[in-house]
């Protein structure tokens, strides 16, 4: 009898880690830095608009738009940004660079903001990564372990139709949370202790 109240409760531990456990992929803790980096890989512009509300707010004096160097329709990502920046960025548009990357991976995506940041002479600090929230634990390791010279913090941009909480009752944020956590799995246990050039 006692075996099983133990194993009962075992499993009821289990079970409630699991159903919480999408509250640990999210890292929001914004700190003021010198550049502001905006990942790329955004389905819309909600990480722009979170960037740029930062960047207004004086949480740093210059910010870094990821953009992939892919083209679509006859022009590159980087291209579509910088005109939408233009048109959306107001008096903050020259504090604003569009970086150029040249990959979908956030370990890759870490060599392209090094690049920018020796292109356009900026020696920060500190960095404060914006992405989405499902995947700020995962992009503040890597960058944390790609650009140690660097001081990372995260702010988290929640779009409802990718994630939330509770992650199991939108079929989206199931597949999101269960993709993110392998991601996440498989950078811990087999990609993190790698030295890479960054």
């Amino acid at each position: 009898m006692k075996a099983v109240a133990v194993l009962a409760l075992g499993i009821a531990l289990v079970v409630f880690g699991l159903l919480h456990s999408g509250g640990y992929l999210v890292v929001n803790h914004p700190e003021r830095s010198g550049v502001i980096v905006v990942l790329a890989g955004d389905h819309n512009d909600l990480r722009y608009w979170r960037g740029l509300e930062l960047l207004r707010e004086g949480y740093a004096q210059r910010m870094l738009l990821d953009a992939p160097a892919d083209r679509i329709y006859g022009r590159t990502y980087a291209e579509y940004a910088a005109d939408f920046v233009a048109q959306s960025a107001e008096e903050n548009r020259s504090q604003i660079s569009i970086c150029k990357i040249t990959s979908d991976s956030t370990i890759q995506e870490s060599s392209d903001v090094l690049r920018c940041l020796d292109q356009l002479h900026l020696t920060p600090q500190s960095i404060l990564l914006v992405t989405n929230d499902y995947h700020t634990r995962r992009a503040l390791s890597i960058l944390s372990s790609r650009l140690p010279q660097y001081r990372w913090s995260a702010a988290a941009v929640n779009d409802k139709a990718l994630f939330g909480e509770p992650w199991w009752r939108n079929r989206e944020w199931a597949k999101i949370y269960v993709y993110e956590w392998e991601k996440l799995l498989w950078w811990k246990l087999f990609e993190s202790w790698r030295r890479g050039n960054p």
